[in-house]
């Protein structure tokens, strides 16, 4: 249930005509630099002025937060990674940084393992109910939607409609579950998500009940830190809110829960096949599918979870056979084993597979039985363990044949 929440919006002029919303984002990451609260800011900012290609940037300096004022739908950056890899994972310095819920999610299952240290960072969460692969969006817009990509000013998703508006403002609208249908719209990974608000942030900012044309954007303060931060720049004059009305947290509430419900039958279609299979039939099926494997190492690589300096996977360590292509199916099956208790279904696996294999969906699968045994969410709070890191007395007396039927009727 949303308690604390505001309807609010930029004062920041320059901020506010960039917004695809209200600007209260880029006006409070701009107010974190000037106040001193964050040393840096971590976002994402169009290359090159190409809406097709997003990158991470670090910024110190508060004039240039403008330039990431807007919606990029068909960027999904590995943010958590990121942070870790090359900001030392929080570890020298206070970052404001926004992110998807996955990225969030991402960000504190790396803080649980001591990879990033969360309390240097200020999250500011992006309600989304999903991103775009560039190349498959470029391709949609030239066959489905008959414009050229360099014509769209902007992309969004409402009520299971995608909307294309041009630079001339005029919108296009498709249906959404249509376009994915036919292999267009959401990367696979977003059909099946039911987290559209990262209420695992700091802050969490979106567009839901707020009406058409209306430059305002939903906040939903979600930690003290958050609540701290947002009210102070609403004090500073950088920001306009007022509490948000019970109207317009019903509309964000029930828009929320259609996005989950859309996703749980995205879930169904993709995943209730593997659960007719029997656990013989699945394996053969998976064995069949990473024939295709050529053990580029793309999806181990990619996933924001894997930290280990030495992986078990590495060729050097005599499990995977140096130049042995396909690799045998143990290796992929190995990695989906080692992160199924802790995927946030971020997708980048998946997006990093040069052989288009569907990794996530197998990773996904893992974890959602996982998550049934140990009635565990990946990603929500960085107190929950991981749940094959700690084994209590309970399971530890259960024998192997009842664990594995418990798995395979997902008790």
């Amino acid at each position: 249930m949303i308690e604390d929440a505001y309807v609010a919006h930029s004062l920041d002029r320059e901020i506010l005509d960039r917004a695809h919303c209200g600007g209260v984002v880029s006006s409070l990451l701009k107010f974190a630099l000037e106040s001193g609260e964050v040393q840096a800011v971590v976002a994402i900012r169009a290359r090159n002025g190409n809406r097709y290609d997003g990158v991470p940037v670090t910024i110190t300096n508060p004039d240039e937060i403008a330039d990431t004022a807007g919606t990029l739908h068909c960027s999904s950056v590995n943010i958590a990674r990121y942070i870790k890899e090359y900001l030392n994972g929080a570890s020298d310095m206070k970052i404001a940084v926004v992110c998807k819920p996955c990225d969030a999610r991402a960000i504190i299952e790396l803080a649980k393992r001591e990879q990033i240290k969360r309390e240097n960072l200020f999250m500011v969460g992006l309600n989304c109910t999903g991103t775009l692969a560039p190349v498959v969006a470029k391709k949609m817009l030239e066959e489905e939607f008959k414009v050229s990509p360099a014509d769209v000013a902007m992309l969004d998703i409402e009520d299971d409609k995608l909307i294309v508006t041009l630079k001339d403002n005029a919108r296009i609208e498709r249906e959404l579950t249509e376009l994915e249908d036919k292999g267009y719209g959401r990367r696979e990974n977003c059909r099946r998500c039911e987290i559209n608000i990262p209420i695992m942030a700091d802050i969490a900012c979106g567009k839901w009940g707020i009406d058409a044309g209306e430059k305002a954007t939903f906040v939903q303060l979600c930690s003290k830190k958050g609540s701290d931060l947002f009210k102070a720049a609403v004090k500073s004059g950088c920001i306009e809110a007022k509490q948000a009305d019970q109207k317009t947290i019903d509309i964000v509430e029930t828009k929320d829960k259609a996005a989950r419900e859309l996703a749980l039958q995205w879930q169904e279609s993709d995943l209730a096949p593997f659960d007719q299979m029997s656990q013989k039939e699945r394996f053969d099926y998976w064995s069949k599918e990473f024939e295709r494997c050529i053990k580029c190492f793309g999806c181990r690589d990619a996933c924001p979870i894997c930290y280990c300096t030495k992986c078990y996977l590495d060729p050097d360590r005599g499990l995977v056979a140096a130049g042995e292509i396909p690799p045998e199916p143990l290796f992929p099956m190995i990695r989906a084993a080692h992160v199924m208790d802790s995927c946030v279904n971020c997708g980048q696996c998946q997006d990093a597979c040069t052989m288009e294999l569907p990794v996530s969906r197998l990773v996904f699968f893992l974890s959602k039985k996982i998550s049934e045994i140990f009635k565990h969410e990946p990603g929500m709070d960085v107190l929950d363990t991981p749940p094959l890191k700690v084994v209590t007395d309970e399971e530890i007396s259960i024998e192997p044949a009842e664990l594995v039927e418990a798995v395979n009727s997902g008790q």
